[in-house]
């Protein structure tokens, strides 16, 4: 017999550990910094200003099995004028009944709500963990990119989901982009023609540089499926979490006229160094984010957004060309873009000209839960 307990936010520690359970024998999984993942269960968490989620967790013989969370998200519904709610932070042994009993729990909190339809996984939205690794379970995943085992497509499909959004990574080594000549030289045509300047961040002046950010992603992104707006705080806690971990030369802005006009951002992939923390960063272990920090080869592109009006004229391509060139001089071997949507013709193009090879994908589901 399956039970399905509800567990309050207090119980997090509860919640957050199950993971240790499912992926305990996987050499591919990047252990969460525990304090990282705490804080998104937290009243002064961002998502708790336009939404609200519940956690649940299954036993079956005594001992816990899965766990969701359901998930309502007033701003996303807002902005795409939807009635949409979400399932997140979804890890299931690979048992179709203890995942449809999960799913039956989240639908039915859902429903309750008012909402009719199930999203996901968001956790606990799209500018947060995203989507549900489909291909390239042979890879760890760099940082701020979701894994799960390969078993989890069978139970979401096998329930009745339906995909509704496919999201790409692309892989960028440095052999490639440093003999690919056409990409240098669009980017530098580009630039003279529109008169851009690239420069780094300002890291002296960083609350006016992310609202910069803030505003070209709302801007840029607005058309896209499953697009959320950046708040105020969602920004800050995003500068928050990069800020020890930046490398000015991976934060580039472009300017035409004095105006900042596209924005590129990169990180260097933590996650190599994370896999060996078993999710504590302390007493001991962040030591290791400055020692080890050479032996990073690997940088993820998450952000590369240029204003509407300044898109479509090859600005992109200068984008790709500073920002993994400038990886690359801090002797990295490979650059990963994520995610770019499937539809996204303009960002898809842009890594076929950066010789970009598909290596990653992810995909969102939906199912209809009105009564």
């Amino acid at each position: 017999m399956i039970e399905i307990v509800s567990l309050t936010n207090k119980e997090k520690t509860k919640f957050i550990k199950f993971a240790w359970k499912i992926y305990k024998d996987d050499p591919h999984w990047v252990p969460p910094l525990l304090m990282d993942m705490k804080k998104k269960f937290e009243p002064g968490f961002s998502f708790f200003e336009y939404g609200e989620l519940q956690l649940f967790m299954a036993k079956k013989d005594g001992e816990f099995v899965g766990r969701i969370a359901a998930i309502k998200n007033d701003l996303y519904n807002k902005t795409h004028n939807s009635n949409t709610g979400f399932f997140g932070f979804f890890e299931c042994i690979n048992d179709q009944e203890v995942a449809n009993k999960l799913f039956d729990t989240a639908k039915e909190w859902l429903l309750n709500k008012g909402l009719d339809i199930m999203h996901g996984p968001a956790s606990p939205s799209s500018n947060h963990d995203y989507g549900l690794l489909v291909e390239g379970f042979d890879d760890s995943p760099r940082l701020m990119m979701t894994y799960n085992p390969r078993y989890y497509i069978d139970l979401v499909k096998n329930y009745g989901f339906k995909k509704t959004i496919g999201l790409l990574a692309y892989k960028l080594n440095k052999e490639d982009v440093n003999k690919n000549e056409k990409l240098q030289r669009i980017a530098k045509m580009a630039k003279e023609r529109a008169k851009m300047t690239i420069r780094p961040i300002n890291m002296k002046d960083i609350k006016n540089e992310v609202q910069h950010i803030k505003n070209i992603w709302n801007e840029a992104w607005e058309l896209n499926d499953g697009f959320m707006p950046m708040t105020d705080k969602e920004i800050d806690e995003l500068a928050a979490d990069i800020k020890p971990i930046a490398e000015p030369s991976l934060i580039l802005f472009g300017e035409i006229d004095g105006q900042v006009m596209g924005v590129g951002v990169a990180v260097l992939d933590y996650n190599h160094i994370f896999k060996q923390m078993d999710g504590k960063l302390f007493p001991f272990n962040f030591i290791k984010v400055f020692t080890k920090k050479k032996e990073i080869k690997w940088m993820r592109v998450i952000v590369l957004g240029i204003l509407p009006k300044y898109q479509r004229k090859g600005l992109d391509a200068a984008f790709y060309h500073q920002l993994i060139q400038n990886g690359f001089d801090l002797n990295l071997e490979y650059a990963e873009a994520s995610w770019i949507l499937e539809n996204n013709e303009m960002m898809n193009r842009g890594m076929k000209v950066v010789n970009g090879e598909i290596y990653k994908r992810y995909h969102a589901y939906e199912i209809p839960i009105s009564s």
